[in-house]
This record gives C-alpha cells, sequence and structure tokens, in this order.
C-alpha cells in the first residue's frame, strides 16, 4: 500500500503595509441577513504554466501575493463591528490577516494544496457580507496578477458601497427558517450541442433568444419539481439574482466595485403548471421574471415596496440558483495558467441550490451541480435530468 505525506502549515498572512485602522460601512444589500454565510470553492489547477522560476512554489507564490493583496482589499483583512453611525455591522480594517494552510480569518480564507504531480488545489472561503460572486473573483484575480509579478492589480478596488441605494428600512419579517432537508449533491454534465438545439427551439417558438442559465435552470426547476411531487396547487419558487446591468451610472466606469450588487429575483408558479409544461414554457416562466427586473428594482430604491424583497426564506419549495461561468473565477492565473476545474461546495442542508459551472478541461458544455432533492427523490431527480439531455 502506498504511504501518504501530509504536511500542514497555519499562518496568519498579514498585509505587506501596515493597515489604515479606517471603518468602512457596508451597503443596505451587504446587510441583508440572508447573506451572513461564507461561500466555499475548490479551484484545479494542472502542473503547466510559464513561469520564469520553474521551482517556484505555488503556496509560497499567492501566500506572498495574497499579503499584497490586502494592502489593496483591507476589508479581507479586517473585523466586523458595530457601526456607531449606522448602528449594524461594519467592517475595521485592522489588518489582522487572512488565514492560510500553506498560506481562518474572519473574512477570507485560502488554502493551498499541492501535489508531487506539479498540479496543486486553492480553496477558498469567502463571507458572502463582504463581496458578491464577482467581487469575490476580482479579489482572487488580484492575487492572481500579483503572483504573476505584476506591480499592481489590473483593476483597482473600489469600496463606495455608499453608491447602492439605502431606501427606508421595512418592518422585519419573521426569522428565516433553517430546518435541515438532508439535500443530496447530483451533478450532470450537458453538451454545448444539447443547450443549443434547447435554444434554437425556444427561438423558433416563441421569436426571442435565451440563454443557458435559462435553458438549464428551467430542467432543474421542473425536474425537481416532478421528482418531489409537491401538491398540485402548492406554490414553488425560483431565485436568482442580477442588478449590475441596472446600475451603470453609479458604478465605477473602470469596473472595480466589489460589494454585493444583486436585487432578489423570484419566480413563482404553482407545482403542477411546472410539472406538465413544456420545458419551452418553463423557460418563459424564467424570462418572464428577468423582464421584470428593472421595474422592480427601481421601486424597491425609491422605497416603493411594502414588503422587503431581500427578507430571504430558506423553506423546502424555494430552489436558488447561482452560474459561476461568468464570475471570474475561470480567468484566475498564478503564473501555471487557469485553473481545469472549479468545485463550488458546502452549502447549507437548508437551502436548495443549483449552480451552474463548467466540466473540467478539456470538455466543453456545462456542468449542471444540484443539492436540491433528498435522497428519497435523487434516483427519480436523475432520471428526470437526464431523461432530455
Amino acid at each position: 500500500m502506498a504511504s501518504i505525506t501530509v504536511t500542514r502549515s497555519r499562518s496568519f498572512v498579514v498585509p505587506a503595509a501596515p493597515a489604515s485602522a479606517e471603518t468602512l460601512e457596508l451597503s443596505a444589500i451587504d446587510r441583508v441577513p440572508g447573506l451572513r454565510h461564507t461561500v466555499r470553492s475548490l479551484h484545479v489547477f494542472r502542473h503547466g504554466g510559464c513561469r520564469v522560476d520553474s521551482s517556484a512554489r505555488p503556496a509560497d507564490v499567492i501566500r506572498s501575493a495574497l499579503s499584497r493583496a490586502l494592502v489593496e482589499y483591507p476589508a479581507f483583512a479586517g473585523r466586523f463591528v458595530g457601526s456607531v453611525a449606522a448602528g449594524e455591522a461594519c467592517v475595521a480594517c485592522t489588518g489582522d490577516g487572512a488565514c492560510s494552510l500553506h498560506l481562518v480569518g474572519s473574512n477570507k480564507s485560502v488554502q493551498v494544496t499541492e501535489f508531487t504531480c506539479g498540479g496543486f488545489v486553492v480553496g477558498l472561503v469567502t463571507v458572502h457580507t463582504i463581496a458578491d460572486g464577482l467581487g469575490a473573483a476580482q479579489f482572487i484575480n488580484a492575487i492572481a496578477d500579483l503572483a504573476r509579478g505584476l506591480d499592481r492589480p489590473r483593476v483597482a478596488p473600489v469600496w463606495a458601497r455608499a453608491i447602492i441605494p439605502s431606501p427606508p428600512k421595512l418592518p422585519p419579517g419573521p426569522p428565516p427558517s433553517f430546518k435541515s432537508f438532508g439535500f443530496q449533491h447530483f451533478a450532470t454534465d450537458v453538451s454545448s450541442d444539447n443547450i443549443a438545439q434547447v435554444k434554437a427551439a425556444y427561438f423558433q417558438a416563441m421569436g426571442q433568444h435565451c440563454s443557458t442559465f435559462d435553458v438549464a435552470i428551467a430542467k432543474v426547476w421542473q425536474a425537481r419539481t416532478r421528482a418531489i411531487k409537491y401538491s398540485p396547487e402548492a406554490q414553488v419558487h425560483l431565485f436568482f439574482a442580477n442588478t449590475r446591468h441596472l446600475l451603470t451610472q453609479v458604478l465605477p466606469k473602470d469596473g472595480g466595485f466589489y460589494g454585493n450588487c444583486f436585487y432578489p429575483v423570484t419566480v413563482t408558479a404553482t407545482a403542477e403548471d411546472v410539472a406538465i409544461a413544456e420545458l419551452l414554457g418553463v423557460i418563459k416562466m424564467i424570462r418572464d421574471g428577468k423582464a421584470g427586473l428593472p421595474l422592480e428594482f427601481a421601486k424597491w430604491a425609491a422605497g416603493d415596496v411594502k414588503v422587503d424583497p431581500y427578507q430571504l426564506t430558506f423553506e423546502h419549495n424555494v430552489l436558488y440558483v447561482s452560474d459561476w461561468t461568468r464570475l471570474g473565477f475561470f480567468e484566475v492565473d498564478y503564473g501555471w495558467g487557469a485553473p481545469s476545474h472549479i468545485i463550488p461546495f458546502t452549502y447549507a442542508d437548508y437551502m436548495a441550490v443549483a449552480l451552474l459551472g463548467a466540466p473540467p478541461t478539456p470538455t466543453k458544455g456545462t456542468r449542471i451541480m444540484t443539492q436540491c432533492v433528498e435522497a428519497k427523490h435523487l434516483e427519480e431527480f436523475r432520471d428526470e435530468m437526464k431523461g432530455f439531455f
């Protein structure tokens, strides 16, 4: 039997320059209670690249780059503290540091695992309150820029949380339920050709284009609804988020904003409507939900809503979805090339989720990763997913 030697070292990586000691206010979206959780992922890199120093170890290179990046992004090396001005949490730039294995502080954790073949895996843990997916990827790309020898990150970070609308607060609703459902993991790959066929059929039937996101998520929502067999009149909900394109007038022209910038889009239908519809009909439900986003966001920003749209609920009939292919993680290069695979994982099992990613390179297509049905429904869910693609 082959023996495996594992060497671990734990150290806090502090900013390469003294911390500013400033206190940074969070935005109204940053403070959403439903964002008070971590997002974890594994980023797999093959041996390769064209580093001048071929003897450099990824862990050492990334540790040094992380220290320099924390100077540009002090919030990731800070602590949450109470805000005197707003009466809520904010970030103190204490310079306490991010923790690493080879490389868990409060706001960012980075772990690098090296293999004898020359490949390595970077494990990331991000606190959603500090940054959304685009913002987290921007920070990781900044580390990668410095790891490749750049003097400064290509994109200058911008805090500027005050540009996010802050309408009057609504009375808080009931606290969310965190009941554990025991949702199981399931992933499947869909070829680009299969997705393209559905897109073409939708255009022919509706006279409109649809996206890979629309196709994949419609299938998951329908497959889940059918597998669980909700009562026909029960409501089922699909939740996703997008807003940045609505704030182009106030976001920095050169990019750099890395705070949470999203508005919850909820699509609601009866279980019967989702289960018996043709897939093209479910896609249309999703696209109709997207179409209403500009008006709904404008009403929220103006304080013209009676129910807080950010009051997230984690009920069994709510499916949360996210597209990881457009965040920027697949472009990260520490000097050994872009990642061959990215694996989001460990979402809480009180939350039904479906994520879009990509299969390991060089395979093309879309990887659909889910944690949305219990073991008793998993086989039927799997059959529903594979029955179409």
